[in-house]
């Protein structure tokens, strides 16, 4: 799905994957489009890796860069990121995200939630693939 653009060594034996800077995925019949975007071009991205606006149909990463402290694959983090704000996105487009309850603390924006079900939507995937259910 995505385009690599250019692979550059990290100096840690790895490299570094840029890939081209927009892309679209489909979420329940709406076009998004994806960015990846510099932390400095972006005051959104101040404070976390991503995020998904359902009002313009975007989602945005942040451009990672390798870092002392950064892990080792920042592309199977990238991914990780751009799951967790496709889940965002699939309970916008779903109506969910409007209409979860703000007073007990708006279940469907629960970070924790999207969280497990990014990290848990590709076995879940392949579990119902063995099991022939999809």
């Amino acid at each position: 799905m995505r385009k690599v653009k250019e692979r550059i060594p990290d100096g840690m034996g790895g490299f570094e994957v840029i890939y081209e800077d927009c892309e679209h995925v489909e979420i329940l019949g709406v076009e998004y489009t994806i960015y990846e975007r510099d932390r400095h071009k972006d005051k959104q991205l101040d404070d976390k890796d991503g995020y998904c606006d359902d009002s313009v149909k975007e989602i945005v990463t942040a451009r990672l860069e390798r870092e002392v402290d950064s892990k080792k694959d920042l592309n199977a983090v990238r991914q990780k990121i751009l799951r967790h704000e496709i889940v965002h996105a699939f309970l916008c487009e779903s109506g969910l995200g409007s209409n979860s309850n703000p007073v007990d603390g708006a279940w469907a924006h629960n970070e924790e939630m999207v969280d497990w079900i990014a990290l848990q939507g590709p076995k879940i995937y392949e579990a119902w693939q063995e099991a022939g259910a999809i």
